[in-house]
């Protein structure tokens, strides 16, 4: 993964054409949004786990994950997820209740709820097994 896919990555500019886009100028305009607070819990060799804490309206960034990765949401929440070309997806998350997601689609996540939301993500790194 390259430091540009982080989400963690505090260089990349918000608003600006994720890696990958041919023209690298902007995919869609700019936004005022709050940035989601990321703490790093655990990064070995095979797995990376961050918690991640959204106020009502704060996103993670556009990135895109290198691995396979489970979410375990801590609070209830309302999520939207704002993918290339327009496109978005809402969901309602519950406590305990986790999901996984292949790797390598470009998106965005935001906390589309009145409360604050948080869940952890368990990136799982490639390993011989």
């Amino acid at each position: 993964m390259s430091a540009g896919d982080d989400p963690r990555d505090a260089a990349k500019p918000r608003g600006f054409a994720p890696s990958g886009s041919a023209d690298g100028g902007f995919r869609e305009p700019l936004r005022c949004r709050e940035p989601a607070t990321a703490t790093l819990q655990l990064d070995t060799e095979h797995v990376r786990v961050t918690r991640w804490d959204f106020n009502p309206g704060a996103e993670t960034g556009w990135h895109r994950h290198g691995w396979l990765y489970v979410v375990v949401p801590v609070t209830d929440g309302r999520r939207l997820v704002e993918l290339p070309g327009g496109g978005s997806v809402t969901a309602d998350l519950t406590a305990g209740v986790a999901y996984t997601r292949d790797a390598g689609v470009e998106h965005n996540v935001i906390n589309d709820g009145e409360r604050p939301l948080a869940f952890v993500e368990v990136e799982v790194r490639a390993h011989p097994g």
